[in-house]
């Protein structure tokens, strides 16, 4: 019973992360193709440079609050659903897959042929539920920190993407099924950022407050 809920809450957390604010927004109130600028992403630091903050800074609370949504119905789906007497997963292990299975529907989101975001502002979202307040500050922590001393968005993106394993093994211990979703999906998110790997290590990465022409 438990194992048929727990991939319930991954395919809705994924169908939930799957939806393309940065997409829809930009057609609704700016009638065009964020995919058409800029990096090409339909993230929120693309969303900031193509639509301004208004428009950038709605996209990243709509992708932050399905990230929410998604832990809040893994939690709900454990609380309300599971029976007491089932000892075959654990809360974390629901709240994990609501992570995973959000960041992966916004990472390939199936109504862009599978392709999509990088994932940052829906996990973080998802992360409130599953690491809880402290993981998640620790996690903020590195990316503000990092993003601050480089004015990279990228690097510290992928350092609290690095971060996150070790996070989850801190205060998943012994939760290895909870602990394997938040490894697949820090992986994915890396990988997601494989343009930007190649733009640091060829010099050529947008930094914060650069402009375009320098």
């Amino acid at each position: 019973m438990s194992a048929i809920l727990l991939l319930t809450t991954l395919v809705i957390a994924f169908l939930l992360g799957s939806v393309p604010w940065g997409i829809i927004i930009a057609r609704l109130f700016y009638k065009t193709d964020i995919r058409a600028h800029g990096s090409g992403n339909i993230g929120t630091t693309n969303a900031m440079r193509t639509l301004g903050k208004r428009g950038g800074g709605s996209v990243f609370v709509l992708d932050f609050g399905k990230g929410l949504l998604a832990g809040f119905l893994g939690w709900l789906i454990f609380t309300y659903l599971v029976p007491l007497d089932d000892t075959l997963f654990h809360q974390s292990d629901f709240l994990a897959a609501a992570f995973a299975g959000c960041t992966l529907g916004h990472v390939f989101s199936p109504w862009l042929k599978f392709k999509g975001g990088k994932g940052i502002a829906v996990a973080v979202g998802c992360l409130f539920f599953t690491f809880g307040w402290l993981g998640t500050l620790i996690e903020l922590g590195i990316f503000i920190v990092l993003v601050l001393l480089t004015r990279y968005v990228s690097i510290g993106s992928l350092a609290a993407a690095f971060a996150c394993p070790f996070i989850g093994l801190w205060l998943l211990w012994g939760d290895w099924v909870a602990v394997a979703f938040c490894t697949l999906t820090s992986l994915v998110i890396i990988w997601a950022h494989r343009g930007n790997i190649k733009r640091l290590a060829e010099g050529n990465e947008h930094r914060i407050g650069k402009r375009k022409a320098e």
